[in-house]
């Protein structure tokens, strides 16, 4: 690393040690370029740069004509209280599919028998959500990147993180069994025939069947509480209830 990248990041580390102290308060402005410059004995195109990477970090924001402000930090359980099944599914859909296509080049005859036990156990209607999340873990495991799999893990976790999840997830989870069998099985043959492409495309198709239930269950609640207070205004405002 040159001298100069190795003053840049410098200066960066300096000013995000200041913002965690509280030094530059969240909110606050910092002071201007050329102050900067001279506090930290460096040129203003240092500074220019530590400024963008502290951006990228999401340390601070640049606002054209004001200046460049201290953002609060980000609090990862107000981030996770906004997340929504939705979200979560369709970030599956996105990582799982690519898990599934390294796992089809990767996965072990070993995995693969563990792989289908999952299947039989849902077939016989044993420990059909564990098998479920067994099924996922195991492909996952199969790619032999941990970063993947704690995505997974991390994903799997989120779906029973809020009261909302867990509800629209009930509503999905609690019918069409033998349609998240028979998906399965289509990702345990592509995945068996070591197909990269299909092993995608059959976990892409799972998820977005997922989807399209979950909307089905967010509309039927929705119909339901739209009928639920139509007949309580319909009692409050019947002829016979008034006249009695």
């Amino acid at each position: 690393m040159s001298s100069n990248r190795r003053l840049f990041w410098g200066i960066v580390d300096k000013i995000e040690a200041l913002i965690d102290s509280s030094m530059y308060s969240p909110g606050s402005r910092l002071p201007p370029e050329r102050e900067l410059a001279e506090t930290f004995n460096v040129s203003r195109p240092t500074i220019r740069e530590a400024i963008i990477a502290l951006e990228v970090r999401g340390k601070v924001e640049v606002k054209t004509g004001s200046g460049v402000y201290v953002l609060k930090p980000v609090n990862q359980l107000d981030l996770q209280e906004k997340v929504n099944a939705f979200e979560v599914t369709q970030a599956r859909a996105l990582i799982e599919g690519e898990v599934a296509a390294i796992a089809a080049t990767t996965i072990t005859e070993d995995e693969l028998a563990r792989l289908h036990q999952t299947l039989v156990d849902m077939e016989n209607s044993n420990f059909i959500a564990a098998a479920d999340k067994e099924f996922h873990q195991i492909i996952a495991n199969a790619t032999r990147n941990n970063a993947m799999i704690l995505s997974v893990t991390n994903l799997w976790n989120l779906r029973s993180s809020t009261p909302e999840i867990i509800k629209d997830y009930d509503s999905v989870c609690s019918k069409d069994n033998s349609k998240t069998l028979s998906e399965h099985k289509a990702i345990y043959q592509a995945l068996k025939s070591g197909d990269a492409s299909q092993a995608r495309s059959a976990m892409h198709s799972h998820f977005n069947r997922l989807i399209n239930v979950l909307f089905d269950a967010v509309e039927s609640r929705a119909l339901e509480e739209i009928t639920r207070k139509n007949n309580e205004k319909r009692g409050l405002y019947s002829i016979p209830n008034i006249a009695s």
